[in-house]
């Protein structure tokens, strides 16, 4: 079948390439002229991934419409801020009943919503509508190294739609319904990997940054939960697996980003250096107006939003988060061993 894959970036450029391979006709839209024309006239996206080889099933746009026609499903993969404007652009231009699958991370400044949730208010149909998201490095992706990932919806035959159309041998897919979870822990996992990186980048070692992730994913649990998404989902790809992917490997931009801060750098020399976007970094800000509204508290999220966004210094704040008042590990839960998850 046709499916149209909307953005161009190194995400969308590898779910493009497992489509193909599936044996798709992919079209790709892209913001950038140039980048489509390194795809349609040289076979390689001149500005992300650019040492791969595409598939001759990709076609690339600068149109919606072109992208989008005769399209029997819609990927899109563009950072969380644009994503009202593809799902305000879409209207009129696709069927009621397209399956959708948003495969961006994030929230929504000011108004806290999910992508899906974005997608549902401009288009509706919620049940057309599913997710993507799990430990997913594109550089490896396309080079079709073995790796999994976690489909969501509230429709189980959307998810098993999508799962059949990105499922290969080097690409595993599981479905699940807890939209919510995969969402919030996609979200999440940037900020903490940020931390990481900040870790790392005032010169702290493994253990900090274990004691980071772990206690990283107890905050991803209690906002989760929270919000009415599953404990396990944490637990899985969408949750534990994309943390330790995103916090340990050189592939992650948000723990580059993270180092990059504190050796001093800003937002503004980060995207003029890898004209990449660091989810996590409006993750800080646009999770906390979730955690607000469920009266949850995110150590690790505020330090990360005060070293970004306000200035704070990363080695008072380290200091202070490790002086919080000792408890016990898991605090809000009166008997761990009786928890079910």
């Amino acid at each position: 079948m046709k499916a149209a894959v909307i953005g161009a970036g190194s995400w969308g450029t590898a779910l493009a390439q497992v489509l193909a391979l599936n044996g798709h006709n992919v079209s790709l839209w892209a913001r950038n002229a140039k980048v489509v024309r390194g795809i349609n006239e040289n076979g390689y996206n001149p500005r992300y991934v650019s040492n791969a080889l595409l598939s001759d099933n990709i076609v690339a746009t600068t149109s919606y419409s072109d992208a989008l026609r005769g399209a029997k499903a819609a990927v899109i993969v563009t950072p969380s801020k644009l994503l009202r404007g593809v799902g305000q652009a879409f209207c009129g231009l696709v069927a009621d009943d397209l399956p959708i699958i948003v495969c961006s991370k994030g929230v929504e400044g000011g108004s806290g919503l999910l992508p899906v949730e974005v997608f549902e208010a401009e288009l509706g149909g919620a049940d057309r509508l599913a997710v993507l998201s799990g430990p997913n490095h594109a550089e490896e992706v396309i080079r079709a190294i073995p790796a999994g990932t976690v489909v969501a919806s509230s429709s189980a035959e959307t998810a098993a739609f999508f799962q059949d159309l990105f499922a290969s041998d080097t690409f595993r897919v599981y479905t699940s319904s807890d939209v919510t979870g995969v969402e919030l822990c996609a979200a999440f996992k940037n900020v903490i990997a940020i931390a990481v990186g900040i870790a790392y980048g005032i010169g702290f070692g493994d253990n900090t940054a274990a004691m980071l992730m772990t206690r990283g994913l107890a905050e991803m649990n209690r906002l989760v939960c929270a919000c009415g998404g599953l404990p396990l989902t944490c637990l899985g790809l969408a949750g534990a697996g994309d943390l330790i992917a995103t916090c340990t490997s050189q592939h992650s931009r948000n723990r580059r980003f993270g180092e990059m801060i504190a050796r001093g750098g800003t937002m503004a020399s980060w995207e003029a250096e890898t004209s990449m976007v660091a989810e996590g970094a409006l993750a800080c800000k646009t999770l906390d107006v979730i955690a607000r509204a469920h009266a949850v508290e995110l150590p690790i999220t505020d330090a990360v939003r005060n070293v970004v966004w306000e200035g704070g210094d990363a080695r008072t704040l380290g200091s202070a988060l490790i002086n919080r008042p000792l408890t016990t590990e898991f605090y809000g839960i009166d008997d761990p061993a009786s928890f079910e998850g």
